[in-house]
């Protein structure tokens, strides 16, 4: 029996076995798709007429309103505050938290409950934590304070505990053989290998953290996002055109610090 001829061109395998198998998924996923848009009950008319309500919010936010600088400065002082002491709270909370996660350095039932409460942790947007903390310690920048903290601890203890399990084995276990304790294997294994990545993370969640506290305020929870929100409430859009400037450039700032110090850990 001949075999029948090769194929002259070269095709990825399928993700799902087969091409029909394939072929059947996206079917589906289309099929989906158009049932899903037609339960939101879309009303055209009204979504075109947001054209025109946008076009007249714009034109009553031109020109920008600087001249009650001194409240957008407050603002814009206040979500720099609470990004760095949340930063630097994060930083140093997910230590213990991302070492306890660690696969290869903690024992499974530390292991074990330091994952679940980090699963637990990201369950939730900062939106929501912040709402939260709004009804606990009432509007203002210490529920800012508390929710960017608390999302930054558990972002940074998951990318710490991930660093650790991912280093190479042999110098922990030649510290290991020296008859070191538990920390001094930590210090002298684990961080020299984690630090440079570490850092590297430390500064995206500061940069983050900045972006975030522009967002948290527009529930109550400080900084410049809650003077956004007052001046939306009042109409007020032509204020509302210079905080959000001022936003962005508050985050092309944030943006172009972190990519500096990146390029300096290089």
């Amino acid at each position: 029996m001949s075999a029948g001829p090769y194929p002259t061109v070269w095709r990825a395998p399928s993700f799902f076995g087969t091409r029909a198998r394939q072929q059947a998924v996206v079917i589906a996923a289309l099929i989906y798709l158009i049932w899903s848009v037609s339960t939101l009950h879309i009303d055209a008319r009204r979504a075109l007429a947001g054209f025109a309500r946008a076009a007249d919010l714009f034109a009553r936010m031109i020109p920008p309103d600087f001249s009650r600088w001194e409240l957008l400065l407050k603002g814009m002082t206040e979500s720099l505050q609470m990004a760095l002491a949340a930063t630097l709270a994060g930083v140093l909370l997910s230590i213990p938290l991302g070492i306890a996660a660690a696969r290869n350095l903690a024992p499974r039932p530390v292991y074990l409950a330091a994952r679940a409460l980090i699963v637990t942790g990201r369950t939730f947007h900062e939106v929501i934590i912040a709402i939260f903390f709004v009804k606990l310690f009432g509007f203002g920048p210490v529920a800012g304070l508390l929710t960017l903290a608390l999302s930054s601890v558990i972002f940074l203890a998951k990318m710490l505990a991930e660093d650790i399990e991912n280093v190479r084995a042999g110098p922990i276990e030649a510290v290991r053989a020296t008859g070191a304790g538990f920390w001094q294997v930590v210090v002298y294994s684990v961080v020299p290998q984690v630090l440079p990545r570490s850092v590297g993370t430390a500064i995206y969640r500061l940069d983050a953290n900045v972006r975030h506290s522009t967002i948290v305020g527009i529930v109550g929870a400080g900084g410049i996002g809650q003077t956004l929100s007052a001046s939306f409430s009042r109409y007020d859009y032509d204020f509302a055109a210079a905080i959000l400037l001022a936003i962005i450039a508050l985050v092309a700032l944030g943006e172009w610090f972190s990519d500096r110090v990146r390029t300096k850990l290089r």
